[in-house]
């Protein structure tokens, strides 16, 4: 009878095993059976949430959509979405969980250049691919040495490439001569611009008049910008967000300081016109990667789709989430399986993908070629200038 026991008992246990095998994910990482899991690694919270949440809101859109029409290889996308809390320790820290407890196939995001940049080392450990669509400095995709980050994407325009737009556009647009700079000397994304502005500006004949600086969640801009009015410029470039940009436009505004200002697509956010004002805001010009005025068919259907999901107007950090989710989606499709090394090699060989945002191909250094669009802020609001190609 004690046999008899023993033998049951290891039946029922062989059998147990069994079933606890056939639950575990049946292939690569983050591909099981239900879905196939993407890490969303976005600033939610934060100085600058209001990029990660509209990032994240077209990401979203676009895995419903995507999901809707039968997902990827037959299987539904699954995201994890976690808040890095505009942070860079934490970013690195979701990049972590991410790849390491949650299993992910590909980790989009984090929004700004810094905290892209905090959250690729545990995805190149861990061997996950990352993409940004919205970490513009120059290194984000390279290293120091200038080598290519194997793991690492960005599916929108560099710093080096918004900076010199924007210098030819003073200069030769503008016919403006003379700059002074006001730049976040805690920013690599405000650095960068700045630099690649000086080179071009520089180079076309323009001057420099003087290159102040401030400190991210400086509050009071009153006595640099008077400094900067003193010395007569033409032209103001302020690289850097939303944030502080709408503080110091306004202040330059209220000490007479009326010249034009430009910048970048970190101003692309309604708050900059809640806290400038509209009136401030005349004179004011940036690069970006999208115009809601754009009126072709698929731009008016992304328009229209955000609309219905969101009830409110898409802005360019929800066209370029929107665009990374289809961009990753298309990589999965041609790569044939959901596993991170075969999606990486098929990011690399991305060529002709068609966005809202303009038709990328992927360079030897992981990042797009496409389209740049220039802004004027009117009444408030970013109205379309012109566009320029690379």
């Amino acid at each position: 009878m004690k046999k008899k026991f023993t033998l049951f008992m290891a039946i029922l246990l062989s059998l147990s095993l069994l079933a606890g095998c056939a639950a575990k994910t049946d292939g690569p990482s983050g591909d099981n059976s239900d879905g196939i899991k993407v890490g969303l690694n976005y600033e939610l919270s934060g100085n600058v949430a209001t990029y990660g949440q509209s990032l994240t809101a077209g990401i979203e859109l676009a895995m419903e959509e995507i999901n809707a029409n039968g997902g990827v290889l037959g299987k539904n996308i699954e995201i994890i979405k976690v808040d890095n809390k505009s942070e860079t320790d934490e970013a690195a820290n979701v990049s972590t969980r991410l790849a390491t407890r949650d299993k992910v196939v590909a980790i989009l995001g984090p929004a700004t250049s810094g905290n892209t940049k905090a959250a690729t080392p545990p995805a190149i450990q861990n061997k996950v691919p990352l993409i940004s669509a919205s970490a513009t400095a120059d290194d984000v995709t390279v290293d120091s040495n200038g080598n290519v980050r194997e793991y690492i994407f960005k599916t929108c325009f560099s710093d080096s490439f918004q900076g010199v737009t924007m210098a030819n556009f003073a200069s030769k647009d503008l016919g403006l001569t003379k700059a002074a700079i006001l730049m976040d000397n805690t920013s690599d994304y405000s650095k960068g611009l700045t630099k690649s502005f000086i080179e071009t500006f520089t180079s076309l004949g323009g001057t420099i008049l003087t290159e102040e600086a401030y400190q991210a969640k400086d509050t009071d801009y009153r006595a640099v910008l008077t400094s900067i009015k003193s010395t007569n410029p033409e032209v103001l470039y302020v690289p850097g967000y939303y944030e502080e940009v709408g503080l110091i436009v306004k202040q330059a505004r209220e000490l007479g300081l009326d010249v034009p200002v430009l910048g970048a697509d970190g101003y692309d956010s309604p708050k900059l016109t809640e806290i400038a004002g509209e009136d401030a805001l005349k004179g004011v010009y940036y690069t970006n990667h999208y115009s809601s005025s754009d009126n072709t068919p698929e731009v008016v259907a992304f328009k229209d789709a955000f609309n219905a999901k969101y009830s409110k107007e898409a802005d360019a950090f929800n066209a370029l989430g929107y665009d990374l989710a289809y961009f990753l989606v298309d990589a999965i499709d041609r790569a044939g399986v959901a596993e991170p090394e075969a999606i990486k090699d098929a990011l690399a060989s991305t060529v002709d993908f068609k966005g809202i945002t303009g038709t990328l191909s992927i360079d030897e250094y992981h990042n797009p070629v496409k389209d740049v669009t220039i802004l004027e802020l009117i009444d408030g609001v970013p109205t379309f200038l012109t566009k320029l190609e690379p």
